[in-house]
């Protein structure tokens, strides 16, 4: 398969409340402004707020035509890090990036998950919402560390549809948010 063929998966791992559908969202609206194929999509039934659920987005230079959860994600992405263990790592590749939100190192990351081999990005999340938003809601911040340890989409792209999903100042904030995640995420 050509890199142009290629579909990133991007599975994320988080609770209810916290924006893990809305991140996923947000990078698919990103991509689209790309001129990238996309695909956005949660895994929840009737849980309650603070109930583990997933997120899924797919991102492809061509159609997409399939219909799944991800199961062999290319980048994990943790907004919780309460959830860390055994669902974080099913179906990871050798080559699948795992961005969490901990203020451990990746080092720390990578032993508890026993994924020496993997890249792991970090990055205090919840300290920089709770300065910046006055909240702990993660799910922007980690998209800016998503594009720092990825590239998948740009930096603007991201910001871009953040500006267009929020009102003018929560999108502004937001957009602080992201850029500070940004610039500290640091890779393991």
């Amino acid at each position: 398969m050509s890199e142009e063929d290629k579909i990133i998966e991007i599975r994320f791992h988080s609770r209810g409340g916290q924006g893990g559908w809305t991140a996923s969202q947000l990078l698919a609206l990103a991509a689209l402004k790309e001129g990238k194929y996309m695909q956005s999509f949660p895994t929840f039934g009737p849980e309650r707020q603070g109930a583990p659920i997933q997120a899924f987005t797919r991102i492809s230079e061509k159609p997409i035509n399939l219909h799944a959860n991800v199961y062999y994600p290319d980048v994990v992405v943790v907004l919780d890090p309460t959830l860390l263990g055994p669902s974080v790592v099913e179906g990871i590749k050798k080559d699948t990036v795992i961005i969490v939100n901990t203020d451990e190192s990746p080092q720390e990351i990578k032993k508890k998950l026993g994924v020496e081999d993997n890249v792991v990005w970090t990055v205090n999340a919840t300290d920089l919402a709770i300065k910046i938003l006055g909240r702990a809601i993660t799910n922007t911040a980690m998209l800016g560390a998503i594009v720092k340890a990825t590239g998948i989409v740009k930096l603007e792209s991201v910001l871009e549809a953040t500006k267009e999903r929020f009102p003018e100042e929560i999108a502004e904030k937001n957009i602080e948010l992201i850029k500070k995640a940004y610039e500290e995420a640091v890779k393991g």
